[in-house]
C-alpha cells in the first residue's frame, strides 16, 4: 500500500465517523448537525451528504483488502 493510500483511507475513514456521529445525533436526539451547521437542504449540506456516501462507498474496498498486510 502506498503513502497515497492510506492518507486517503485516513480521510475517508475520519468523514465517514463524522458522517456516522451526525446519524447517531439524529437518530438519538433528533438533531441534525450538518443541517444545523450550513442550513436544511442547501447545496453545501448537499455536498457534504454527498462526500460522506462516496467515502463510505469507498471504504467497502476495507473487506478485499482486509487479508492483505
Amino acid at each position: 500500500m502506498t503513502m497515497g493510500n492510506k492518507a486517503l483511507d485516513y480521510t475517508a475513514l475520519t468523514v465517514s465517523l463524522i458522517g456516522a456521529v451526525n446519524w447517531g445525533l439524529i437518530g438519538f436526539f433528533n438533531f441534525n448537525l450538518v443541517s444545523w451547521i450550513f442550513g436544511s437542504g442547501t447545496w453545501f449540506s448537499r455536498i457534504i451528504y454527498g462526500v460522506v456516501g462516496i467515502c463510505g462507498l469507498y471504504l467497502l474496498t476495507f473487506f478485499s483488502r482486509s487479508g492483505e498486510q
